[in-house]
């Protein structure tokens, strides 16, 4: 996977139209990764599932399109277009695409070195 230099700026242009909700299914394109951030844009088809996991990384999701239901740990909650999760490194969580969805995860790497 190519690394996107931090000391360089980069516009990822069309990705609604490069990155289509497909019927039944879960896809991802990585958008800027280097060793202090990770982007990922997500799309799922209603009833698609992530089931539960967890990340080392700092983790803010925005969902940008669609409803889904996000679990972290006990809690879930009814996410809308427009709503922001931010995970703590190693909390568990899951979702489920209640409509078709897509999403942005940004993975923040709390102990990069400068």
């Amino acid at each position: 996977m190519p690394t996107t230099p931090v000391t360089e700026s980069l516009f990822r242009l069309g990705l609604n139209e490069s990155l289509p909700i497909s019927e039944e299914a879960t896809t991802s394109r990585v958008v800027v990764n280097n060793d202090v951030l990770r982007t990922v844009v997500f799309t799922f088809d209603a009833g698609q599932v992530l089931t539960e996991h967890a990340s080392t990384k700092a983790v803010v999701v925005t969902l940008l399109q669609g409803e889904m239901d996000f679990s972290i740990g006990e809690r879930t909650e009814r996410m809308r277009a427009g709503d922001v999760i931010y995970l703590a490194p190693n909390d568990r969580h899951a979702l489920t695409a209640v409509t078709p969805c897509r999403m942005q995860l940004v993975m923040v790497d709390v102990d990069a070195k400068d």
